[in-house]
């Protein structure tokens, strides 16, 4: 009688985890700053190419150390966000560096104010292209 649970039959299919749990993005392109403050307390200034509420990618000078924990600092429409990120391998670009991350302490209320604020900026966006059109 001593049967071993069978692992694979809690196991997801494959299919349940494609991106439908994938958060909601923007693509930034460079039009909201953000302060990269190291864990020798230096700072560099970055730009968001992409932001969720998981992580996104920065658009760097020179790239950082790869699961290198540091904070961030930006302003997205009303909210001003402050958290704990971990980089990750970085890319180069044509000017620069495309550096992903990922929040590692993003709190409960900023992720709402996060989200909320990524999707009126997409909303802004949208009217602006409308109106031009």
């Amino acid at each position: 009688m001593d049967e071993k649970p069978d692992s694979t039959a809690n196991a997801a299919p494959a299919d349940e985890n494609k991106p439908a749990n994938r958060p909601f993005r923007v693509k930034l392109r460079g039009s909201v700053l953000v302060l990269v403050r190291l864990p020798n307390r230096r700072s560099v200034r970055a730009a968001f190419h992409q932001l969720s509420t998981t992580g996104g990618v920065i658009h760097i000078e020179k790239p950082l150390e790869e699961k290198l924990e540091v904070e961030l600092i930006f302003h997205v429409g009303q909210a001003t966000i402050r958290s704990k990120a971990q980089m990750l391998f970085p890319m180069w670009a044509t000017q620069g560096w495309m550096q992903p991350f990922r929040f590692s302490a993003l709190s409960d209320a900023d992720r709402q104010a996060l989200e909320s604020n990524l999707k009126s900026f997409v909303g802004e966006l949208a009217n602006g292209a409308a109106a031009g059109a």
